[in-house]
């Protein structure tokens, strides 16, 4: 009798709790919010539009103009946000959540080393700070050992179980066998992999289909690597391969991305079909110039090479460049004066999550504009998603992934990380 009893009290419970979530969700959809910065910034424009304001329906935008134009509906939740300019929610397209700064722990030890539940909860904890610092969505490329995990932490995301960003994810990457790290040779036994490992033409298809019926909304492939005779990057994959991997993927309708760093390496990815060169470092004028031509972006990565020299002993600021600090700014202003497309990624997770803005202050430092940056971070990296149909812009029917910012970044690129308000999805999480 008691079993019967605690049975049917739970049963009420939960029909008592559904018939509660029914209205809330409701009022969710049909909620208005209006937000009355200073400015706004449609992720498009020359310049932000003051005296703007925006209207919140549920989760999109359904208004964005003068204020006297949208008004104050009625039973709106006006948010004043004085001297702020109004911006889409920024995106990462290259960030690594299960992995944290190398100067905390080797790369090899946090691989080999971290349990799973480990280094999910830090992923968890990295989720909450790429959010909070205003980038609402991110491409994670690959979980370095993590196996499958950032599928189960976007679904966390997703059903609203963690706050995070929305999230395309890559799960394991691919590469060829004894390409990558931890080094064999460096060990006793056969140590796991950063990646998995795939050779051939059949090969690689299956562990590509493999991957995206796993959830991989991209594949990402490593193109080139260090594992030359004397440790140094060398091609991959041969053209061949790469060529079956994007076949493989594009009849699922989705993308490949290539880490790349030699002329070679590029080339091959470039031909291939990929839709994003990551690093880039050994750029030449001909790698710019077809990757122009295909239309191939560009994710130059300046903060992971920054962080990394610094671990290293370099002391910026005081200390004279290193030489690959140098060389990476020619290639980085050779790929801009070639036209190529810039997209913003940093490699985040070689150093911290939340201090995703280090990768706009380096570009604007190497030689963008702070308004070319921010599109590049909004609506060029939304259009290189494949989400230019839901995020990127502030427009109407859009999602209402917004971040309100003091000051101005087109004009001074510091004010990105002057977070005064993040909304996503038309759910206020920082403010």
């Amino acid at each position: 009798m008691v079993t019967r009893t605690r049975a049917g009290m739970a049963v009420c419970a939960l029909l008592l709790s559904a018939l509660v979530a029914a209205p809330l969700a409701a009022q969710q959809r049909d909620s208005l919010v209006l937000l009355r910065p200073a400015s706004v910034w449609d992720g498009v424009a020359d310049a932000p539009a003051a005296g703007w304001t925006v209207l919140v329906r549920g989760e999109r935008i359904a208004t964005v103009g003068p204020a006297a134009q949208v008004g104050v509906p009625r039973g709106a939740t006006v948010i004043d946000l004085p001297g702020a300019t109004l911006i889409p929610g920024m995106i990462e397209a290259h960030t690594h959540l299960f992995l944290h700064p190398y100067n905390e722990t080797p790369w090899n030890d946090q691989v080999l080393r971290e349990p799973l539940a480990l280094r999910t909860a830090r992923a968890v904890n990295h989720a909450r700070a790429t959010l909070m610092a205003g980038f609402t969505s991110i491409r994670d490329l690959g979980t370095e050992g993590a196996g499958y995990a950032d599928v189960g932490l976007k679904q966390a995301i997703d059903q609203g179980i963690i706050p995070g960003p929305r999230m395309q994810v890559s799960t394991r990457a691919m590469l060829v066998t004894g390409s990558y790290a931890p080094r064999r040779t460096d060990f006793a036994f056969d140590p796991p992999q950063g990646a998995e490992e795939a050779d051939g033409i059949d090969g690689v298809m299956r562990v590509a289909r493999d991957q995206i019926a796993h959830g991989a909304d991209v594949v990402k492939v490593y193109a080139d690597y260090r594992w030359g005779p004397r440790g140094e990057a060398m091609p991959t994959f041969t053209e061949a391969e790469l060529r079956a991997i994007v076949e493989a993927a594009k009849s699922s309708g989705r993308d490949v991305v290539a880490h790349a760093s030699t002329p070679e390496g590029m080339r091959r990815a470039i031909v291939a079909g990929v839709v994003s060169i990551e690093h880039g470092d050994g750029g030449t004028a001909e790698t710019w110039r077809l990757m122009k031509e295909r239309n191939v972006a560009f994710c130059p990565t300046l903060a992971a090479g920054d962080a990394t020299r610094q671990y290293a002993g370099w002391r910026k600021g005081v200390d004279p460049e290193p030489a690959s600090i140098t060389a990476k700014r020619a290639s980085f202003r050779a790929a801009l004066d070639a036209g190529v497309t810039m997209c913003v990624g940093g490699d985040v997770g070689v150093y911290s999550h939340g201090d995703d803005a280090r990768e706009l202050e380096l570009m604007v430092d190497y030689g963008m504009t702070p308004l070319a940056v921010l599109r590049a971070a909004t609506s060029g990296n939304a259009k290189l998603m494949k989400w230019d149909d839901r995020i990127g812009r502030v427009a109407p029917g859009l999602l209402a992934d917004l971040v309100a910012l003091q000051g101005d970044p087109t004009r001074d690129i510091r004010a990105v990380r002057a977070v005064q308000l993040v909304m996503k999805g038309g759910a206020v999480v920082r403010r």
